[in-house]
C-alpha cells in the first residue's frame, strides 16, 4: 500500500468514496482511500479495449527511426504501444525523443526502462507539455503522437502550427462499460456515499448516463472530485452541485478529498437522497 501523511490519522473513516477508472487502473486510487480510512466504491465508467485493427499501429511501429519525437498521452498508451514493440522485437531507437504528460505515463514509461521522458513538473495536460522547451522548438521534426481513438486534437495542432509533422498513433479504445451502477446506486440509497472521483470527461458523461435518471439525482447533490477545471467544467455543465478541482495524480485527488471533508468540520457529507 502507497505510503501517506494520512495513513495513522484515517480522516476519511468510514466515508465511502466511488472510484471510476477503468478496473486496470483503479488499484493505486483505492489503497490510497483505504489508508486514509475510507471505503473504496468501484464503479468503472470507462473500458480500455484493444483497437480493432492493429495494422496502422504496427506499421508505425515498425518505422519508429524516422521520427524525430514520440509522445505518449496517457499509461494506457504506454502500455499498449510499448508491449507491442516488445512483441515485435522493435527496438526503440537511440535518438527518438520520448514526451509524456503526466506522472502517469512516465511510471510505465519506467516501467518499460525508459527513464528519460520530457514531461511537465505540475499540471500534466497537453497545455503544460506544450510550455515545455523541447515541445517549442519541433519546426521540420517528425512527431508520433500515441493515444487512444479521437481525443483532443490540442497538442497535434500546436506543433503543427509550430512546424511539426504530426502522425497519430491509435492504441486502444475507449467503451462504456456493459456492466450498469449498481453498487453505486445501493450505497446512495443506503447514503454510504460520500464522495465521487472522476480523473476524464469522457468517464464523467458515461457515469451520468450509466445511473441514470435517480443517480443524477444524487450525483448532484454529491461532492465530485476531479483532478481537472476542464472536467470540472463538465461537471457544473450537467448540474453537478460541488464540484472541487484537486491536484493531479491519485495523491493529489485522495489529498484534495481529505482537505475538504477536513474544512467540513466534522460535517461529513450533505445529505445525498432526493426528494
Amino acid at each position: 500500500m502507497p505510503h501517506a501523511p494520512w495513513e495513522t490519522e484515517k480522516p476519511l473513516a468510514g466515508l465511502g468514496i466511488a472510484v471510476t477508472r477503468p478496473v486496470h487502473q483503479a488499484d493505486e486510487l483505492v489503497a490510497l482511500i483505504r489508508a486514509a480510512g475510507g471505503v473504496p466504491v468501484l464503479c468503472p465508467a470507462l473500458e480500455i479495449q484493444d483497437v480493432e485493427d492493429l495494422g496502422p499501429l504496427v506499421a508505425l511501429i515498425d518505422r519508429l527511426e524516422t521520427f524525430d519525437l514520440a509522445i505518449f498521452i496517457s499509461p494506457n498508451a504506454v502500455a499498449k504501444a510499448m508491449n507491442l514493440i516488445r512483441a515485435r522485437s522493435t527496438r526503440w531507437p537511440a535518438g527518438l525523443r520520448i514526451a509524456a504528460i503526466g506522472k502517469g505515463s512516465a511510471r510505465e514509461l519506467a516501467k518499460f526502462g525508459v527513464t528519460e521522458v520530457i514531461a511537465p513538473a505540475a499540471r500534466f495536460d497537453s497545455e503544460a507539455l506544450l510550455e515545455l522547451p523541447p515541445l517549442k522548438d519541433v519546426a521540420g521534426k517528425r512527431v508520433i503522437i500515441f493515444r487512444g481513438d479521437g481525443g483532443r486534437e490540442l497538442l497535434g495542432d500546436t506543433l503543427v502550427a509550430r512546424g511539426a509533422r504530426i502522425e497519430y498513433a491509435e492504441c486502444y479504445r475507449r467503451t462504456r462499460p456493459r456492466g450498469g451502477a449498481a453498487n453505486l446506486l445501493r450505497a446512495w440509497a443506503r447514503n454510504e456515499l460520500a464522495a465521487v472521483t472522476v480523473t476524464s470527461s469522457e468517464a464523467l458523461h458515461n457515469l451520468f448516463d450509466m445511473v441514470g435518471a435517480l443517480g443524477q439525482q444524487w450525483l448532484k447533490k454529491t461532492p465530485l472530485f476531479v483532478p481537472h477545471e476542464r472536467i470540472a467544467a463538465a461537471a457544473r455543465a450537467l448540474g453537478i452541485d460541488q464540484v472541487i478541482v484537486t491536484d493531479p495524480g491519485d495523491e493529489g485527488l485522495v489529498r484534495g478529498i481529505v482537505e475538504w471533508f477536513r474544512n467540513k468540520r466534522g460535517v461529513v457529507a450533505p445529505e445525498n437522497k432526493p426528494s
